[in-house]
């Protein structure tokens, strides 16, 4: 399920992507080379959404369903050994769109360790 939220501060306008649900080939292990297991991925950025904001016309918005669906044909065409490989990749991407600001990218990967939920790796701006 993806849930889109808006927020807007000043003149931009913030998008969460939030828990898109994939499953690709994650992981080190000889085993996890071989089936597909889940990853949660949620992404949220700015960028000016002014015009769209007095149009509330498609044409003027950012088309983050475009972005979305980039990601998932990646994601399940992947096949990386690290989760921290995974969110710069996706990150990448993201980053692709110049004008999207205060990019950040969390990938979780459920059950990784025992006793554990998730295991989650962040990528931001803050860290470039």
């Amino acid at each position: 399920m993806m849930v889109v939220k808006t927020y807007n501060s000043m003149a931009m306008t913030g998008i969460q992507i939030k828990n898109l649900r994939l499953r690709t080939v994650i992981g080190a292990n000889n085993w996890e080379r071989n089936v597909l297991q889940d990853v949660i991925i949620s992404i949220s950025f700015k960028y000016n959404a002014k015009q769209a904001e007095k149009s509330d016309r498609i044409e003027d918005v950012f088309n983050y369903k475009t972005l979305a669906k980039m990601i998932i044909k990646e994601v399940e065409e992947s096949k990386f050994n690290l989760l921290e490989s995974l969110v710069n990749h996706i990150y990448k991407i993201v980053k692709e769109n110049r004008e999207l600001q205060n990019v950040t990218v969390t990938v979780e990967k459920p059950y990784a360790l025992r006793f554990c939920d998730n295991v989650i790796a962040v990528k931001s701006d803050e860290d470039e």
